[in-house]
């Protein structure tokens, strides 16, 4: 940043000090000018004096900054300072102009003598003066913006990581009590099952855990851990739940959100009648750069009270880390299409 603003006064410094003495400049190729004008100005004598402008112009430049600190968003600069920034750029002008004609007479150093240029020193410090002080401020508003717009951005990646972590904190519980449930029954059941259960709820809370810090995994992973899922379920299910469950291995190094899969299934179970009259079957499987999971739409004769964490809950996900969209569809079949993510940051 401070190379930039150094980068910054130099360009300006040299296209003022060029500018300021075009009239010069221009005459130098007018031989009819360079006598009415400018008699007996010679290259040496303009190229000394841009070089003198912009050695004042860096100096002023400096001194505002040192004085100012124009150079630092933080710092507040107020209409006072501005006004005192012009008296003290438009002196300082002076003075250093004066110090230029004291070295030309003393040190013999090449300047312009033409009394047409004297006369247009007073114009000079004033442009110059215009010309550091306004583009000081105009630097410092464009800092101070980009100071503000980077906050924005920074407020607003926390403002997503928090809606994130809400978001994924609401899904282990969720899991949990409807696991738990399930364990209920089977302790009436059966004990070795129940025992079994257990054994097999541990790894994946194991995993649910683990992954609690990761906002992505890959699909090799997420299918790992609804294997465990689906054990569990037809525990409890038995035959009258299936899976047909096809991933294509090349997309086994794709992302997605943790636990994702896993609440499609826990959807689809929770909303449809799975029994021995209706056995539900539900299908995973990819196509393109989605994964797919689709069941037979069943209702229960009572209708399920939801809590509006599950779909609403990956849809939201999915658009905070991705920007990307789930797509749902129903009529015969409840169809939900996931995009895999080939890499992520």
């Amino acid at each position: 940043m401070k190379n930039r603003y150094t980068l910054f006064i130099l360009i300006v410094s040299i296209s003022v000090a060029t500018l300021i003495h075009f009239p010069e400049l221009v005459s130098l190729f007018d031989v009819f000018e360079s006598q009415t004008l400018f008699p007996g100005m010679r290259p040496a004598d303009v190229a000394s004096e841009v070089f003198f402008t912009f050695i004042s112009l860096v100096i002023l430049f400096e001194v505002n900054i040192l004085l100012f600190h124009f150079n630092q968003p933080a710092v507040k600069i107020t209409w006072q300072k501005m006004i005192l920034s012009l008296i003290l750029t438009w002196i300082l002008s002076s003075l250093l102009g004066k110090c230029f004609v004291f070295l030309h007479h003393t040190f013999d150093i090449p300047a312009i003598d033409a009394m047409v240029h004297h006369y247009l020193h007073p114009l000079r410090d004033f442009i110059i003066t215009c010309t550091v002080s306004g583009s000081c401020y105009i630097s410092y508003l464009i800092r101070r913006q980009q100071e503000v717009v980077i906050e924005n951005q920074q407020l607003q990646a926390e403002n997503i990581l928090n809606q994130y972590e809400a978001l994924k904190n609401q899904l282990n519980p969720h899991m949990l009590f409807n696991s738990l449930n399930t364990l209920r029954s089977l302790v009436r059941e059966d004990q070795d099952k129940a025992q079994e259960y257990i054994q097999e709820l541990s790894r994946v809370l194991r995993y649910t855990l683990q992954g609690n810090d990761s906002k992505s995994v890959c699909v090799k992973d997420e299918i790992e851990f609804v294997s465990a899922y689906i054990f569990l379920l037809k525990m409890r299910f038995e035959d009258n739940l299936s899976f047909d469950i096809c991933i294509d291995n090349k997309y086994a190094n794709y992302y997605l959100p943790p636990m994702a899969v896993q609440m499609l299934i826990e959807n689809a179970v929770k909303h449809n009648e799975i029994s021995d009259r209706h056995p539900l079957n539900i299908r995973i499987y990819t196509e393109g750069e989605e994964l797919i999971v689709t069941n037979p739409v069943q209702p229960k004769l009572t209708a399920t009270i939801g809590t509006g964490i599950g779909l609403a809950n990956l849809a939201k996900r999915y658009y905070l880390l991705y920007k990307r969209e789930i797509q749902i569809s129903e009529n015969e079949q409840f169809t939900i299409r996931i995009p895999l993510i080939p890499s992520v940051s």
